[in-house]
């Protein structure tokens, strides 16, 4: 066997250095403990390795055959964890033809879609685990009629319709006012006492928001560190080569004449995106300091309009908000229950196109100009989203207001009996006004646009053209549909599953706008450099979502008319309640140390070793990385020096006859293989050494690693 491998490889067989070589090896193959998997060999060198190690007619031990089974069962669940974190290859085909035809950067925001839908049902299988079943298991005993408040309003007027009945429930299914007494609101979950039942629904619901919000912080970190640009570590001067995409692209596996279409387009858009960016790092490394303090100013300049444009509609949103809750006895008051969702749409909408109108005047990298364009209208959104939830808070909560009401219960009973479901109503309508503008958008702006620009010809129809895919605003729109769903975890346990809906139809409604109905861009961008800030923009959101519910749950007194918590100041009481009743002591006064300022002093010194160990590590990596970029840059120009004095030094001698056809000059001018010691995976070997002076000795070719460089 070692003796045929090593005539296939090209060596003679009767040279002994040669076969010793050989023999070194295939001991060092046959001693090692690395997978042939991992091997860098071609398949038949990969045959023969795997026959080394296991002849026919051995038989391998008990433990050996148990071990390799539980190699192989831990690979495939692997895998298989791997393919439920990519949503079961949800969409696969659609994401292939979207980045062959338009890029990885558009690309990037349909694979956004799918990892949200990801998010969203493992939030609604949390939910229904640990709230609904049980709920529908256990059936907790009736909790007994409701208090009765008398309040001292000031008025006891309703809101008085005239609208049809047909079209009254149409708008209590809009507005949520159909599903109050369902599982779809805080009001529809009752539950006995603590000490009624061993299972605490009380608790299940309490925590089963704060675990989804903990397990999507989680999964969106693990996505955004795994996104890094590669750039953060091969620094601001690192450029991909070039001749990689050129000789490597192509996948010989295609066959159809379609997929080869769109893996030309996407090869195409990949040498597009290479050499626009080479250009705009040669302007920049061009640029004089005068040229750069310019910049630095229109940036300035542009920066500031943008602010100001933002507090404007900050400000624009307060005010719809006030007037549609302070107008509740309006015969209009139908109308105005979408003011709110109304105006915020309207300034989400208009907002971002001022945006990318003023940040296109500046020139920039398509990168920069698409995570700038994000970063302010992530601004734009997130701030409208707090705003928004101020405003409720105001009017419900009598946050920064004195209320007569809001003195004797916390909030303002005289309006709200159970203010937990009319937050959760407004968040519904929130949900539900975002996804039928997206339709809307869609199907009465974009396909007509699409049809008078095909039917008709001249000037203003050229410059009106079809509508151009941006990314930032469409991927704002589905961050804030996210953002409200996680905001209304709490009021609303089953706004996952309505935003699980959303994102679904959302993917194939934007699919064909932008297969039909929209132009590709003519500045393409990467998908590395956006993934990350699409990540930072969702943990943004999370974070807007999380403030409001943790001060919800632990200062804001529940409504005493509805829900879980009707007979608790706060719902976070439940549980130091059940602290009390199941805990033993010392369970008791480990929890409360935990929870007091004694323990938070220690946890900030761990982490801050925790971090300082994390930065070392990073900031040693780096310099191993350009350690390793400059050595390979050592290595390469030591073989051209060993290759040019080989080239100088063989003629002089005069043996530049004796080599025959293949002479030092021919030799030198070929490609050489940048694997100095064993020949690289799948070479097909050298050639049988011809008799010379230079070559007697068959080894000088090649240095075999023995066993003792190990």
């Amino acid at each position: 066997m070692l003796r045929q491998w090593s005539v296939q490889s090209g060596q003679a067989p009767g040279e002994p250095a040669a076969e010793e070589l050989w023999e070194q090896e295939m001991e060092r193959l046959y001693s090692s403990r690395a997978p042939v998997r991992s091997l860098p060999y071609a398949m038949v060198d990969r045959r023969c390795i795997r026959q080394l190690r296991e002849p026919e007619g051995v038989k391998t031990s008990c433990w050996q055959r148990w071990q390799r089974r539980q190699r192989t069962a831990g690979r495939r669940l692997g895998e298989a964890v791997q393919r439920l974190a990519q949503g079961f290859g949800l969409w696969e085909e659609a994401l292939y033809e979207i980045g062959g035809l338009f890029g990885t950067g558009i690309q990037s925001y349909f694979t956004f879609l799918r990892f949200l839908l990801l998010l969203n049902l493992l939030t609604l299988l949390l939910t229904s685990s640990f709230v609904l079943l049980p709920l529908v298991w256990l059936r907790p005993p009736d909790p007994g009629p409701a208090l009765n408040l008398t309040l001292q309003c000031p008025g006891d007027t309703q809101p008085q319709t005239a609208v049809p009945s047909l079209q009254n429930q149409l708008w209590n299914v809009l507005t949520g006012r159909a599903f109050n007494d369902t599982y779809l609101f805080y009001g529809g979950y009752r539950a006995g006492p603590e000490s009624s039942s061993a299972f605490s629904i009380r608790l299940a619901y309490l925590l089963s928001p704060l675990a989804c919000l903990l397990l999507c912080f989680c999964g969106i970190l693990r996505r955004m560190v795994k996104g890094l640009p590669q750039k953060l570590f091969l620094g601001q001067d690192y450029r991909s080569p070039l001749s990689g995409k050129v000789f490597s692209s192509w996948d010989f596996c295609i066959r159809g004449q379609e997929a080869a279409a769109i893996k030309k387009h996407e090869i195409s858009n990949e040498f597009k995106v290479e050499l626009e960016e080479g250009h705009r790092f040669l302007l920049v490394q061009q640029q004089t300091r005068s040229q750069r303090a310019c910049h630095l100013l229109t940036y300035l300049r542009v920066n500031v309009l943008i602010g100001l444009l933002v507090a404007g509609g900050i400000g624009t949103i307060f005010w719809a908000t006030k007037f549609s809750q302070d107008k509740k006895e309006e015969p209009l008051f139908v109308l105005l229950q979408y003011l709110p969702p109304g105006v915020i749409s309207l300034v989400n909408f208009l907002g971002p196109l001022l945006f990318v109108f003023l940040v296109q005047l500046e020139n920039y990298p398509p990168n920069t100009e698409v995570n700038l364009t994000l970063m302010w209208c992530v601004v734009l959104k997130l701030a409208s989203l707090g705003m928004f939830s101020f405003s409720l808070g105001q009017t419900m909560l009598c946050i920064g207001r004195n209320k007569t009401s809001c003195e004797s219960y916390g909030y303002n009973a005289c309006d709200y009996q159970c203010w937990e479901n009319s937050v959760g109503e407004e968040l519904y309508k929130m949900s539900i006004f975002n996804f039928l503008l997206t339709v809307a958008f869609a199907y009465l702006v974009s396909l007509p646009r699409r049809l008078l620009v095909e039917r008709f010809s001249g000037r203003f129809w050229a410059w009106l053209d079809r509508e151009e895919f941006l990314v930032p605003k469409n991927v704002l729109d589905i961050v804030a549909g996210q953002t409200v769903t996680w905001m209304g975890l709490f009021y609303c346990p089953l706004l996952p599953l309505l935003n699980s809906v959303f994102i679904f139809l959302t993917f194939y409604i934007k699919k064909y706008t932008l297969l039909r109905n929209s132009k590709a861009s003519p500045r393409r961008f990467r998908a590395s450099s956006s993934t990350f800030f699409f990540q930072l923009v969702l943990i943004l959101g999370l974070l807007l979502a999380t403030v409001p519910l943790g001060y919800v749950v632990s200062s804001i007194h529940s409504s005493r008319d509805c829900g879980l918590f009707t007979n608790y100041s706060a719902p976070w009481q439940v549980v130091l309640e059940l602290v009390a009743l199941r805990l033993p002591p010392f369970g008791q006064h480990a929890l409360y140390y935990l929870g007091s300022h004694a323990f938070s002093f220690p946890l900030l010194i761990l982490l801050s070793l925790v971090l300082t160990v994390c930065v070392s590590q990073s900031q040693a990596k780096a310099r191993a990385i350009q350690g390793l970029r400059k050595q390979l840059v050592w290595q390469v120009q030591e073989k051209w020096h060993l290759v040019e004095d080989l080239s100088r030094l063989l003629p002089e001698s005069g043996l530049g006859d004796s080599l025959g056809p293949e002479s030092p000059h021919s030799r030198s001018s070929r490609p050489r293989s940048f694997c100095p010691g064993f020949p690289c995976p799948g070479s097909p070997g050298p050639r049988t050494p011809r008799p010379g002076p230079f070559l007697a000795d068959p080894a000088c070719r090649f240095r075999f690693p023995s066993s003792t460089d190990q």
